[in-house]
């Protein structure tokens, strides 16, 4: 870690600790030529993780865009914000411990759906709808016998 004062390359750790959200960590550093002391934070590099839509373009994972459809699946239902928010991270949290940092709008929607039944059955049909682009009345009569 490079100095801030004297610009020298080596510096030692003083004292280290998380910092209040346990998402960083605090480092008071002491440079080993001027004894000048510093402070680092080291974090985690987050990967994003990429997107592959069906038309094969690319874009970043957005929890944002995954709460709306799922808010707009549970209009009119009693189900708590604070529910969808933790099963948007709980999938969040299944796509970066993946190997692979693409994952397919596909595997993203059949994730969602598999929260949304454990929340709310009719939210569950609602998205399902859209999603697999149900076209009659029997595509609904048949994910509803698979409850």
């Amino acid at each position: 870690m490079r100095c801030p004062f004297c610009g020298y390359e080596e510096s030692k750790v003083i004292d280290s600790r998380p910092t209040d959200e346990n998402e960083r960590i605090r480092r008071r550093r002491e440079c080993i030529q001027c004894s000048k002391r510093f402070t680092t934070y080291e974090t985690i590099e987050d990967v994003p993780i990429l997107v592959i839509k069906k038309d094969r373009s690319r874009e970043v994972f957005d929890r944002t865009k995954v709460l709306k459809g799922m808010l707009r699946a549970c209009e009119k239902r009693p189900v708590n914000v604070a529910e969808l928010e933790h099963a948007i991270s709980e999938i969040e949290t299944t796509l970066q411990s993946a190997a692979d940092r693409e994952v397919t709008s596909v595997r993203i929607g059949e994730l969602i759906m598999e929260k949304l039944r454990e929340i709310d059955e009719v939210a569950y049909v609602r998205f399902a709808s859209v999603y697999k682009e149900f076209d009659s009345a029997s595509s609904f009569i048949e994910e509803i016998s698979k409850l």
